[in-house]
């Protein structure tokens, strides 16, 4: 779950600029300390905030093959004998983290199980660190449990593993169907894959299958995206999320492009927007409506995405895994991001906690904001409720520049993004940034 400045702030026009990121979060990563975390561990130590539902993220930092355009914390190097290591200590920080008055006995609204690829695991491994979290952090009441997976690393049996672990949302990253674009951004799965994968899923009868798209992918064409979207379509999933293609500074084609390569070649921004419009427009005429500036759901299915929800209107979230994010009582938090110092926190019985920011009240009204208006409508009477707060006056001037921009309306208690600001709503957000923040870097 994203200019050389801060999040998309450049996403005008031309090819893309190096340095973009999703924007997931405020204030910005570049601000978080490990100064502040001994203010994290202290959320930790106290009760929690009233009112905040707790959800889980768990990390599974494998791959087959990392991307070119990946930007995780991914590992393609590790037998099967670290994994486990790295498992076992994914169980013992969810022992420690159990035990902390702001988590214990607290009943978990969602789990999302992401990656890297959790789907890289093996069957048994992927039983035994269900039953140990479950241990600690039962997600059998949650209203949603969320599991990405590749392709390429499914099969009949494994799919019933997830199943039978309690997943109820699968997100399948298929990104395109084209191989030849597959192989040239090094997506480790071929469209085969997908094929042979889908009928498996849907004789589990998960309550959501969503598909996961990504428009401008290296050596994309109009012609192999629309033939992406329309072998999406016959797939007939719940949900189906289409990113953008972004370049943040770590990955392999961010490399290759700053070392002076000429053979990457990118979709512009405005190629980007219009294979992204046109997705959305398929997809309507199909019967799905816009559920977030990226994701259309199926008219008449129960098609929710709790997480994102939940993560969006400011909910309490424990991270584990290596890098992992968590917020606690209105302190952001993240987990310590290289392999070895991980795990070696572990072994010595401390949470592995890297750096940390305690946001304002200010902040965490902003931050509710911005993730919100990516849904594409925000009523303002949640913000004046929640923190006694009128926004159309508090965000005057923004919102009235990206009014006269033809990027949303302020109607009556509601500002919708248009058509326009929907496509590219990341690029909107910082307009909204406390003047700190402004052309700050994301990461």
């Amino acid at each position: 779950m994203s200019t050389a400045t801060d999040s998309s702030t450049t996403k005008t026009g031309g090819a893309p600029e190096v340095g973009s990121v999703f924007v997931s979060n405020y204030p910005p990563y570049s601000f978080w300390q490990r100064e502040q975390v001994p203010q994290a561990l202290a959320a930790l130590d106290a009760p929690p905030l009233p009112g905040a539902p707790l959800g889980l993220y768990v990390h599974i930092p494998f791959c087959r093959v990392r991307c070119k355009f990946c930007y995780y914390k991914v590992y393609t190097d590790k037998d099967s004998a670290e994994v486990r290591q790295y498992l076992r200590g994914v169980e013992a920080e969810a022992r420690l983290a159990a035990a902390k008055p702001a988590i214990a006995g607290r009943p978990l609204r969602f789990v999302y199980i992401g990656g890297g690829t959790p789907s890289f695991i093996s069957s048994s491994d992927l039983r035994a660190l269900a039953a140990a979290l479950q241990a600690e952090l039962p997600w059998t009441g949650a209203e949603e449990v969320t599991f990405e997976c590749e392709p390429g690393t499914l099969t009949r049996s494994k799919l019933e593993t997830v199943r039978g672990i309690g997943v109820t949302r699968l997100s399948l990253g298929v990104e395109s169907y084209d191989d030849a674009v597959l192989k040239r951004n090094g997506r480790a799965h071929l469209s085969a894959e997908i094929d042979r994968a889908l009928p498996w899923i849907r004789e589990q009868g998960f309550a959501q299958v969503n598909i996961d798209l990504i428009a401008g992918m290296v050596g994309e064409t109009r012609e192999t995206w629309r033939t992406s979207v329309a072998r999406t379509l016959a797939a007939e999933p719940d949900s189906v999320t289409i990113y953008q293609l972004e370049l943040p500074y770590n990955t392999l084609f961010t490399r290759d492009l700053l070392g002076g390569a000429d053979d990457v070649p990118l979709a512009t921004w405005e190629q980007k927007r219009e294979w992204h419009g046109y997705a959305f427009e398929q997809l309507a005429a199909a019967g799905y409506e816009p559920s977030s500036a990226y994701t259309m759901v199926r008219r008449g299915r129960e098609a929710r995405f709790v997480y994102r929800d939940s993560v969006w209107h400011g909910c309490d979230m424990v991270g584990l895994g290596v890098a992992s994010f968590s917020h606690m009582s209105g302190v952001h938090y993240q987990n310590l991001p290289e392999w070895g110092p991980y795990l070696e926190s572990l072994t010595r019985g401390a949470l592995p906690l890297d750096r940390a920011y305690t946001t304002s009240a200010g902040q965490r009204l902003t931050r509710e904001w911005i993730l919100q208006l990516k849904m594409g409508r925000v009523e303002t009477g949640y913000f004046q409720k929640k923190f006694g707060t009128d926004v159309l006056a508090r965000f005057a001037e923004p919102l009235g520049r990206l009014q006269t921009r033809g990027m949303l309306r302020v109607g009556d208690g509601v500002v919708e993004l248009t058509t326009a600001g929907l496509l590219q709503a990341d690029g909107l957000l910082p307009e909204f940034y406390a003047p700190e923040h402004q052309g700050a870097r994301y990461t």
